[in-house]
Formats: C-alpha cells, structure tokens, sequence
C-alpha cells in the first residue's frame, strides 16, 4: 500500500476537504443571487483550452478548496436568475448532495445486486411518476441517462412490438422498412435515434405544423397512406410534449386516436414538458400523454434535479423487455422473465449511475409537491416574460408562450428580416461575451430569434426586464 492511495482513501482528509467544497458551493449560490453576479465567465475555447493546460503542467499541487474554487469561479452558474438559456435546471440543493453519495458509493443501479437501495427507490419513483402522469398500475419503466437515450430505447421497443417476427434473434432485413412520422420541429435525437438504427433517412417522415409550430395531426391519415404506398411500414409516431425550440406541444389526444386507430405506437417526447403532465394548473397541455405507449420525461429539465436523470415510462411492461432478448450469463439470467430490478435487461447501461437517489430523495424530503411548484413557477415565469416583451415595443414574439420558453427579437420597422437576423445574432454573441447574461439563439421561418428557457424559479421581473434592457443597450452601442 503506497502512501498516496492511503492519502486518497482517508476519510478525515475527505471530511476536512468535503467541508471545504460545501462552504465553497454555498457562497457561489450567494454571490449567483447578487446584483454583481456574471452568469458566464466568457473566454475563447482556446485561450480557456491553454489557461487549464498551462494550470495542470506547472507542477505545483494547490490546496484542494483552492482548486474547487478555480473549477467554480470558471464555471457557467445556472443558478443565477440571469442564467436563461439552455434547458438544464437550477437544481435543487438536496440533489447536488444526492450526488455526492452517487459519487462515493458508485453503485451501478442497473443490476440489483450492485445497487440494492437504488433499484428500491428507482422503482418507488416509476410507480409514482407512472400514476401522476395517468398511466395504469400495470405501468412500467425504468430511468436512463438522457432524453436522448430514452427516446432511441423507446424506438427499439416500438420497432419490437410492432414488427411480426423476432427482430433482435432475425435481423431487420428482408422486406421489413420501418418509418415514423415526427413533426419537423421534434428534438434531433428522434431523427438520430432512427438513423443509428438503420432505417435510412426516408424513415423519417415529418408531419407538417400548424401556425403555433404544432403537429397538425389532420395530415396523419395521408402520410400513413404515402408511407405504405412507398413500401414503408409506419411504426410509430412521436409527439412532442413540447418542442425543444419554441415550446410548442402537439396534439397528444389527436394523435393518440390515429395510433389506436391504425394499431401503431405513439411514443410521447416530453423530455422538457412531459411533467406538465403532473401539474393542476398546466396538465391540459399534455391531454393524451397517458394514451402514449412509451413517454420520456427528463426529471433535470423541467423536475428540478441535476443531470442526467431521464425517466422511460411503458404503459404496458411487456415490450420493454423484448428490447434486448440476450445471453449475458456472467450478469443477467434471461429465463427470469420481467425483473424490474434488473433495468440492464431493458436499457442501454449496464453500469447506471444512482439517479433514483435524486429523485426518491425530493419525493421523501420535500414530497410530490416540490416537483409541481418548480415546473409551474417556471411555466409562469415564461407568461411573465412574454407580457413583458408585448409591453415593450422593440421586441416581438415569436409565437404565444405555454411554457417557460419564450422566443423573441427586437425589430425595427425600417430594417429587412436579414438586417433584423444580423442584428439579433449579433446582440446574443454580445450578451454572452459580456457574462451578465446568458441566453441561446434558434431559426424559426427564416429569421433568428432570442431565445430563452426561464428554467430558475428565483428568475423575476427584475431579471427578466434587465435582460430586455441589456440587449437595447447592446444594439445603441453596436449602431453608434
């Protein structure tokens, strides 16, 4: 035994250090809620890339809090109010702890005998979440790292159910070409996750949207004719529960009657707005969600726990299973049939990280409600937001706002839509050079707008009408 493993192993140098981080952590949360507060600490990649390069070769081994307070200082800080941009939530605080035993105890929660308590509570959280979101009590699921993830497991298990012969044993050649319909404003995994397997660009077949860049689920009959016309077989459709650019959900109801009609799999994307679903006052949006198939649900977007911690919900348990029908003796006994404390058998992973701890902990420690207040303090900040931009006058939306993410650009009336795009795109890379706040950009109908996801319930008024302000500065400064 060398005397750095001792050193590395001992557990007062980690009680002493572990204090230290904590205290650290705690006043970055104090100083993000100050008037002072930069979101981003903005340098090139490069330069930053050559900072902590020259920082790691310099051969001096600093003081571990000073260390942690580099990492920090660095750091983008989502939990500022004046952090709107892309859609990670401000966690809530008992989630970072929860990591913290994730970290040390490593349990790998895909395999029961690896991760014990996990499992317990991964399933205490699938059962809950199941019934919240209206799903029956033969409801399934398991958690998973990542939207993206979900939504690719969720397409093998559709490929499975709806194909008429063993696919994972036969292969999915011969005259089997599956395709799914999507709206062209879905989540790029959806299409990524169709060509990792295989089925060739033209399995993607995109559903035209409405003025509110909803699906317009009238159109769902002809592109299922289209589609058999041209030898495809439609095996599912994915609704968006809501689109990752603008917010937008599509008709889950609609689309839940066209599946059942035509015996196809509906798979729900609510990676983002998927929890609405539990919420009194937002639920309405996602009518038809537990009519779905298969949902995902990311609990570190719109749930309020730190990533990666996406739920894959089944309405019906017996396709997740058929997903990976395979000989793994040395881990897994296939003839055990459904062992929901074995999630390797259904996912992906076969080492998962403890994400049912974050989960199970809040639902403990703070109960159900935390989960509906932080989405609905969102959802209305997102409304806030909007009136504010109407009230304006320099800005226009892009759409009527449903949920936290409002799309916005300042106009002039003098100035053509590639002007306008110019000078938008321009303010955003002004704004995030300048670290006050932070905001991301999209293209809707050819024209940039400003982006926000108001995804920390401390952002207000306040933030928000400085961030409007800020970006008209902006604008003078770069006209004079």
């Amino acid at each position: 035994m060398t005397e750095l493993l001792r050193k590395a192993y001992d557990p007062e140098s980690f009680r002493k250090n572990a204090h230290e981080l904590v205290d650290i952590l705690a006043d970055h949360l104090a100083y993000s809620k100050t008037n002072d507060s930069r979101v981003l600490p903005w340098q090139e990649p490069g330069n930053h890339y050559r900072e902590w390069k020259a920082y790691f070769e310099n051969g001096e081994i600093p003081e571990n809090a000073a260390f942690w307070r580099k990492i920090v200082n660095q750091s983008i800080h989502i939990h500022d109010p004046k952090y709107m941009g892309h859609q990670v939530s401000a966690p809530a605080l008992i989630s970072g702890l929860a990591e913290m035993i994730n970290g040390l105890l490593n349990n790998g929660s895909a395999i029961y005998e690896m991760g014990p308590a996990c499992n317990a509570m991964e399933r205490v959280v699938i059962q809950w979440l199941t019934a919240a979101i209206g799903f029956g009590e033969e409801a399934e699921g398991f958690l998973t790292s990542g939207g993206s993830l979900g939504n690719l497991t969720a397409l093998l298990a559709a490929r499975q159910h709806q194909s008429e012969f063993n696919i994972w044993k036969e292969g999915s050649g011969g005259d089997f070409r599956p395709a799914v319909i999507v709206s062209k404003e879905a989540h790029y995994s959806v299409a990524r996750s169709v060509q990792i397997l295989g089925w060739g660009e033209d399995a993607i077949i995109h559903a035209p949207v409405d003025g509110e860049l909803a699906m317009d689920a009238n159109s769902l009959p002809q592109l299922y004719q289209s589609a058999q016309q041209t030898g495809r077989q439609l095996i599912a459709v994915i609704g968006n529960a809501c689109t990752t650019s603008t917010g937008s959900y599509d008709p889950l109801d609609k689309i839940a009657d066209f599946c059942q009609a035509h015996g196809i799999w509906f798979h729900v994307d609510g990676a983002h707005g998927g929890a609405a679903a539990i919420s009194p006052k937002y639920r309405h949006l996602t009518k038809g969600i537990n009519r779905a198939d298969s949902v995902v649900i990311d609990f570190h977007k719109m749930m309020g726990l730190s990533a990666l911690t996406t739920a894959l919900l089944f309405r019906e348990p017996g396709p997740s299973y058929a997903n990976f029908d395979q000989d793994a003796s040395y881990i897994l006994d296939r003839n055990n049939g459904y062992e929901w404390f074995n999630s390797a058998k259904r996912t992906v992973e076969c080492t998962k990280n403890m994400m049912a701890v974050k989960a199970y902990s809040v639902l403990k420690l703070l109960g159900p409600q935390f989960f509906i207040d932080y989405l609905e303090t969102c959802y209305d900040n997102g409304k806030l937001f909007a009136g504010l931009i109407r009230d304006h006058g320099s800005f226009e939306l892009a759409l009527e706002t449903k949920t936290n993410i409002v799309c916005f650009r300042y106009i002039d009336n003098k100035k053509d839509d590639d002007a306008l795009n110019r000078i938008n795109a321009k303010a955003r890379s002004k704004l995030v050079e300048d670290g006050r706040f932070y905001i991301v950009q999209t293209t809707i109908n050819n024209r940039i707008y400003l982006r926000t996801s108001l995804m920390n319930p401390f952002t207000g008024e306040k933030e928000m009408s400085g961030l409007l302000d800020h970006i008209i500065n902006i604008i003078n400064t770069e006209n004079e």
